[in-house]
C-alpha cells in the first residue's frame, strides 16, 4: 500500500492581491516536447491553444512554456525548482503546469522512479505554497510503447488523487480517436501530433478542471 503523503497547500495558494493590489497569476507549463508543441505548423501546440481561451477577469495573467524534446520526469524534476521560480517572481498566484511520460516509457524509466519523481515535484510545490495541475501523456504509434504510457497514466492520476491534485487523462480518450490517429498517421516525425492532435489534447484540458483550477 502507497503511504504518499497528502497533498497540504500552504496558505501562500490562495490568490492574494501584489503590493499594488492587483492579482497576478504566473503559470509556468514545464515537461517534454509535447508541452513545447513540437510539429504544430502554428506553433502553438495544446498550450498555445488552452492559455488562448483563458480569460481571467480582472487578474493579470502570465504565462511560460519551459517545455524541452526528450526530457524525462527525473530531467524535470531537476530543473523545475531553478527555472519556475523565475517566472514567479512578482506574482501572487504561482501554478505549475506538469506534463510528462513519453520520454519514460521510450527510455525504460521504472514506473516506481516515475512515480516517485512526479510526487516529489507535487509535495514540493505544496510545501513552497504552489499550485499544480498535472496532465498526462498522450498516446504513441507504438503498441509497445502505449503499453507502458498506459501504466504511466494510471500512476500520475494515482498519484494526483492521493494529493487532491487535479490530472488530466490524456491517453483514455485519445487511444482509438479517430482524429488522432489520423494527425499521427500524417505526422513528419511519427512521434508528434499537427493541429488537430493538439486542439484535442487542448479541448481535454479545458474541459476537466482547468477553469476551476485557474480562477
Amino acid at each position: 500500500m502507497s503511504t504518499d503523503p497528502q497533498f497540504t497547500p500552504s496558505a501562500a495558494v490562495a490568490s492574494a492581491p501584489g503590493d499594488d493590489g492587483e492579482r497576478r497569476v504566473s503559470v509556468v507549463f514545464i515537461g517534454d516536447s509535447f508541452v513545447a508543441g513540437v510539429g504544430d505548423p502554428k506553433a502553438q501546440g495544446w498550450v498555445g491553444r488552452v492559455m488562448g481561451r483563458t480569460v481571467l477577469d480582472g487578474a493579470h495573467l502570465a504565462h511560460y512554456n519551459l517545455g524541452v524534446g526528450g526530457q524525462t520526469s527525473g530531467d524535470v524534476s531537476q530543473r523545475w525548482l531553478t527555472e519556475a521560480p523565475l517566472r514567479w517572481e512578482g506574482a501572487s498566484d504561482r501554478r505549475l503546469v506538469v506534463s510528462f511520460g513519453r520520454a519514460d516509457a521510450e527510455t525504460g524509466v521504472s514506473l516506481a522512479r516515475h512515480r516517485l519523481n512526479l510526487a516529489n515535484i507535487l509535495d514540493e510545490c505544496a510545501s513552497r505554497g504552489v499550485a499544480p495541475f498535472v496532465v498526462g501523456p498522450a498516446p504513441a504509434a507504438d503498441a509497445e510503447v502505449d503499453a507502458h504510457l498506459t501504466q504511466i497514466t494510471e500512476a500520475q492520476r494515482d498519484v494526483c488523487e492521493r494529493r487532491g491534485v487535479p490530472f488530466v487523462d490524456v491517453f483514455a480518450p485519445l487511444a482509438g480517436h479517430e482524429q488522432w490517429d489520423s494527425d499521427m498517421a500524417s505526422s513528419l516525425d511519427g512521434v508528434h501530433p499537427g493541429q488537430a492532435g493538439y486542439g484535442l489534447i487542448a479541448w481535454l484540458v479545458l474541459h476537466h478542471g482547468w477553469s476551476d483550477w485557474i480562477a
